[in-house]
């Protein structure tokens, strides 16, 4: 008798488990794929708090890992995923990503449009923008006897021996085009060896080309000028408020991370909440003095550290893309010589 109840008991548990129960638990869970430490945890608790779904953070360490695994995950496993625009891009491209539910995400009209309509999603129909990389000139005013407004000041001669620059060769090859009225993506081989010989003419000026702690030029007054990263501008500004920052008048070269819904994410419907919910100006503000991203909800920029906000004024902006392989020759050689020429 005792045996037959166990059976009954382990039958009718799988029948719960196949036709609802298991759903259930699954509805009060959104699996968050992305890079380690991207979201506060006050932001994640404050979700489950409202919502009653609870928050498993899974990271990755590359956007190439992310989607090898959302390939192989046939576009499930995961809820929501906060990758590099670019890599959206390939994923969009092989259907692995859902069109947002905008009659749930009803903060969607509070994301800045300067990074909407952008190459990976260009009718807006995949991405919440969540945070922008956007290399900026900073200066020292005490150093500097003019006033600097864009990529092409950095060619003046008053400036020899004074630049420090980052050291992304398709970066500084495309800050040169866009001081030329050109594209940061520029096809066109003998305008990108137009851009070498300008490059050549700025060899005299350069300093210093480095990745790492560029910013570390300018404070210890190697450098009165440097071309830095986000998260370097974010630095440098912090131990020294008197330096000023130059949004160039050509326009701003940036990267954006973007959250997305893949195609076959087990719970669309608290995706959708969560990206909702990060859409709050005060959520926002929030994840974006945590990340140290410059704003992509304009109605938080009001609440964000002010250095993580674009002037109203800037309005021009473009995002390196993937070039032909001849183009790509052609930056790469324009970069040896522009660094031989800098002795470095």
């Amino acid at each position: 008798m005792k045996k037959r109840m166990i059976a009954a008991m382990l039958t009718a548990m799988t029948a719960l488990s196949v036709f609802g129960v298991t759903a259930m638990a699954d509805d009060d869970e959104l699996v968050l794929f992305t890079w380690e430490n991207m979201f506060p945890q006050e932001v994640l608790d404050g979700f489950t708090e409202e919502t009653g779904i609870k928050v498993v953070y899974s990271n990755f360490d590359t956007d190439e890992t992310m989607l090898e695994k959302l390939s192989q995950a046939k576009g499930g496993d995961y809820d929501v995923i906060v990758a590099d625009d670019y890599i959206i891009e390939q994923a969009v491209s092989e259907g692995l990503v859902s069109e947002l539910d905008k009659d749930t995400i009803t903060n969607f009209g509070n994301i800045n449009p300067l990074y909407q309509g952008q190459f990976y999603d260009p009718d807006d129909k995949y991405t919440v923008p969540y945070g922008a990389g956007i290399p900026l000139i900073v200066y020292d005013p005490d150093l500097v006897d003019f006033e600097i407004k864009g990529y092409s000041d950095l060619w003046n001669e008053e400036l020899k021996d004074q630049v420090a620059i980052t050291a992304n060769y398709r970066v500084i090859n495309g800050i040169t085009l866009l001081s030329m009225g050109k594209s940061m993506n520029e096809e066109n081989v003998s305008v990108i060896e137009e851009a070498g010989q300008k490059l050549l003419e700025l060899a005299p000026n350069i300093r210093l080309i480095q990745d790492d702690n560029t910013q570390n030029s300018l404070l210890n007054g190697e450098a009165s000028v440097a071309f830095l990263y986000t998260s370097q501008v974010t630095q440098v500004l912090a131990e020294n408020p008197d330096l000023k920052v130059v949004y160039p008048e050509e326009g701003l070269g940036f990267g954006i991370m973007g959250a997305f819904i893949p195609s076959e994410a087990p719970n669309k419907a608290a995706a959708n909440e969560f990206l909702n919910y990060i859409l709050e100006p005060e959520n926002a503000a929030k994840c974006m003095d945590y990340i140290g991203y410059y704003n992509t909800v304009k109605t938080a920029d009001d609440l964000v550290n002010p250095d993580l906000v674009v002037p109203d004024s800037v309005t021009k902006g473009e995002i390196i893309q993937n070039v032909s392989a001849e183009a790509d020759e052609a930056y790469n050689k324009n970069w040896t010589e522009f660094k031989a020429a800098c002795g470095q």
